[in-house]
C-alpha cells in the first residue's frame, strides 16, 4: 500500500507485541519484576473502586484486618509481574518443606492430587515439581483457556514443558486428569476456583456459603490417591520461592468424606488453613463468592 509516495507496512500484531514484551521482561532479574509488581498493584488498588471493596470485605469475611488487605495488594501485583520469568525466562530459586510426602506417595505408587489455594506463587508450585519429579511422575494442571487467543497461545506454550502437561477445564480435561491419577502420576487445580454452574456445591468458606467444586473430591476417588496441599510462598526481596506441601489428611484430622457436599467442606477448610499461613499473599480480590447463573445458595 502506497501514500504520498510511501510504502504503509501494517502494524504488528497486539500477540507479537505482548510476547516481546514478556520475553523481554522474562531477562529481568526477579527482585526488579516484584518491585514493579508491587507498584502495578497498588496502581490497580487506586484505579479500582470495585477492586477496593471486594479486597477489603472478602478479607473482613475471613477475619483478617485491613493491615493484612492491605499488605496483600503489592502481593497480587508481584503475582502478575513475575509470570515472564516463570513462564518464558530462567529458572527461579526454590526450597522446599515436606516434600518427602510425595516421596512416600511415589514409593507407594499411589497418584498424588495436589490442591492449592489462590495463594503465594502458585504458577511455581506445578514447575517445581516437573522439575524435581516429572521426569518419572508427571504432572497434569487444570486451567482454564484464557478468553483472548493471543493471550491463550503464550499460556499454553508457556505451561507446557517437560514433566508438566496442561487440561482444559473441559469433559475431556476431566478424563485426562484421571486417567494421569490412575496411572500413578500428579494432579493439580485450585479447588478455591468457583466452577460453572452444575459443578459445584454450596459450601462454606471463612464462614460464607461459596460455590465450590467437586472436582476435587471426584479425583480423590480416582483409584489410590494421595491427597497433598501444597502452595509457593514469595520470599521478600525477590529471593526465590518456598514450596509448602501438606498431607490433607493430618490436617483435616481424616479422610475425605465420600457426600459431596461435606467434602466440599472439608476442602474449604483446608483451603483457610492454607490461607492462615499466610494471609497477606491470599489473593483477596478475587471472586470467590460469585454466584454462577441460575445457582442460589443452598441448592447443589
Amino acid at each position: 500500500m502506497k501514500f504520498s509516495g510511501r510504502v504503509l507496512r501494517p502494524l504488528p500484531s497486539v500477540a507479537f507485541l505482548i510476547h516481546c514484551l514478556f520475553r523481554a521482561l522474562s531477562w529481568m532479574p526477579l527482585p526488579v519484576l516484584h518491585a514493579l509488581g508491587w507498584l502495578l498493584g497498588w496502581l490497580s488498588f487506586a484505579l479500582s473502586g470495585r477492586y477496593r471493596q471486594r479486597l477489603f470485605a472478602n478479607a473482613a469475611q475471613a477475619g483478617f484486618s485491613r493491615q493484612v488487605a492491605l499488605a496483600s495488594v503489592g502481593e497480587a501485583g508481584k503475582l502478575v509481574a513475575e509470570l515472564p520469568r516463570l513462564w518464558l525466562g530462567r529458572p527461579v530459586p526454590v526450597s522446599w518443606t515436606g516434600a518427602e510426602h510425595i516421596e512416600a506417595a511415589h514409593a507407594r505408587g499411589e497418584g498424588v492430587l495436589f490442591l492449592t489455594p489462590h495463594l503465594g506463587c502458585f504458577e511455581v508450585t506445578a514447575q517445581s515439581y516437573a522439575k524435581r519429579f516429572g521426569h518419572a511422575n508427571p504432572m497434569t494442571v487444570l486451567f482454564r483457556p484464557a478468553r483472548q487467543v493471543w493471550l491463550r497461545d503464550l499460556v499454553a506454550g508457556a505451561r507446557q514443558r517437560p514433566g508438566l502437561f496442561a487440561a482444559p477445564t473441559t469433559l475431556a480435561g476431566v478424563k485426562q486428569l484421571i486417567k494421569a491419577l490412575k496411572a500413578g502420576q500428579a494432579v493439580g487445580l485450585l479447588p478455591d476456583q468457583v466452577p460453572p454452574e452444575g459443578q459445584g456445591v454450596w459450601a462454606p468458606f471463612f464462614d460464607r456459603e461459596a460455590y465450590t467444586m467437586t472436582l476435587s473430591a471426584r479425583l480423590a476417588q480416582a483409584g489410590r490417591v494421595q491427597i497433598l496441599l501444597s502452595w509457593g510462598e514469595r520470599l521478600a526481596g525477590g529471593r526465590g520461592y518456598r514450596v509448602h506441601v501438606r498431607p490433607f489428611d493430618l490436617l483435616n484430622g481424616g479422610a475425605l468424606a465420600q457426600d459431596p457436599a461435606e467434602s466440599a467442606a472439608q476442602i474449604n477448610r483446608a483451603m483457610e488453613a492454607l490461607v492462615r499461613e499466610c494471609p497477606t499473599q491470599y489473593l483477596w480480590s478475587y471472586n470467590r463468592y460469585k454466584s454462577p447463573v441460575r445457582a442460589a445458595p443452598g441448592s447443589s
